[in-house]
């Protein structure tokens, strides 16, 4: 595939790490919430081989935040997702679909819960605050909503957590999945969540103090040279053999929580009200016509810049392939499809075109690994 540079403007926001990863050897950006977002440090299956064996920094900073406080939050936020959070607690984070009134997905963040009056909606790629304005201005609601200056860098892969114990303690390791709590650092108090875009383990830092971050973001690499600390990112091959679903490549408004999997996700049976609540319940009863699910295709390569059809024995399209890479785990293409019922079945064998050639393609259950 050709690759092009991306211009740089106001518009498209550096982060506060720019200029260092730049100095580490990144070689390629995508565009994240209007913000730069690092997308290849050299090889992609380099990088995926370090990330699954040691410790990797990444600059998310393009995860922004839409925060949420007053005394109407938590009924915004409540309406803004299918996911019950009546019973959210202060120091947890919450995966919460974002739906519109039809069930469409709007966005898939994680919800962070600061207290009762105060929520960090940590957006995927998309207008989200845009979103949250219109509802409480339509409802009336008692809420301040705006992007805060937070910076996010993520520690990741198996050695993340022997790292983050050198500088913030055995603490650090006690700190629950998809919990949070404020850790010091040289005098400076830095939200840390145990969370982050792959399934190697780690942590995300929620840089609010520029300076300080920046000297953390130092440090992490001088003391991680024992680790072999190196600059990353989210890894397309790692994504995609753990099913981590990405907003706007494997799904998006024309979807609903159900063909994404997101059944847990969608509580229908609470006295909770939230927006596309009477469409859920229709489409839960009616059932649903197509699904996300996993694909192994017999190709050594395949670049994906679009979405490529899926079709039968008889020529029929069946769906669509929407996120796909070469795995070196599997020693095959494997990929993320939208499939039509019945052809989602696993072990069902259908049919793509792959630069002019034609390949088979068998479908399994997610997550590959």
């Amino acid at each position: 595939m050709k690759t092009f540079s991306i211009a740089k403007s106001r518009r498209l926001r550096s982060t506060p790490y720019t200029s260092r990863i730049e100095k580490q050897g990144v070689t390629a950006y995508t565009s994240y919430n209007h913000m730069l977002l690092p997308a290849a440090f050299g090889s992609l299956e380099d990088s995926y081989h370090h990330l699954k064996k040691n410790v990797q920094i990444w600059d998310v900073a393009g995860e922004r935040q839409v925060e949420v406080s007053g005394k109407d939050s938590a009924k915004l936020v409540q309406l803004m997702t299918c996911r019950d959070l009546s019973k959210s607690k202060d120091g947890r984070c919450y995966y919460c679909p974002i739906i519109d009134d039809n069930a469409g997905i709007i966005n898939d963040p994680v919800v962070l819960r600061l207290n009762k009056d105060r929520w960090w909606i940590s957006i995927a790629d998309s207008d989200v605050i845009l979103f949250a304005k219109g509802l409480a201005i339509g409802n009336k609601y008692d809420v301040k909503i705006f992007e805060p200056n937070v910076d996010i860098m993520a520690v990741q892969g198996p050695k993340s957590f022997d790292l983050m114990e050198k500088i913030f303690g055995t603490e650090i390791k006690q700190l629950k999945f998809f919990g949070f709590d404020y850790f010091d650092f040289k005098g400076t108090k830095h939200l840390i969540a145990r969370s982050g875009w792959s399934k190697q383990g780690g942590y995300e830092i929620y840089v609010e103090h520029t300076k300080s971050g920046l000297e953390l973001y130092d440090h992490l690499f001088e003391i991680g040279k024992e680790f072999d600390v190196k600059p990353g990112c989210p890894n397309l091959i790692e994504r995609i053999e753990s099913a981590l679903l990405s907003y706007g490549n494997d799904m998006d408004i024309n979807d609903n929580p159900f063909e994404c999997g997101f059944d847990k996700y969608v509580n229908l049976d609470t006295d909770v009200d939230f927006l596309g609540k009477d469409k859920l319940k229709k489409i839960k009863s009616d059932g649903i016509n197509r699904k996300l699910v996993g694909l192994t295709i017999d190709a050594k390569e395949i670049s994906l810049t679009k979405s490529l059809e899926i079709k039968d024995e008889n020529n029929n399209s069946v769906g669509e392939l929407r996120s796909a890479c070469f795995s070196p785990h599997f020693k095959k293409v494997i990929g993320i499809a939208m499939i039509n019922k019945p052809f989602w079945s696993p072990s069902q064998i259908v049919k793509i075109e792959i630069n002019g050639k034609i390949c088979n393609g068998k479908v399994c259950d997610l997550p590959f690994i």
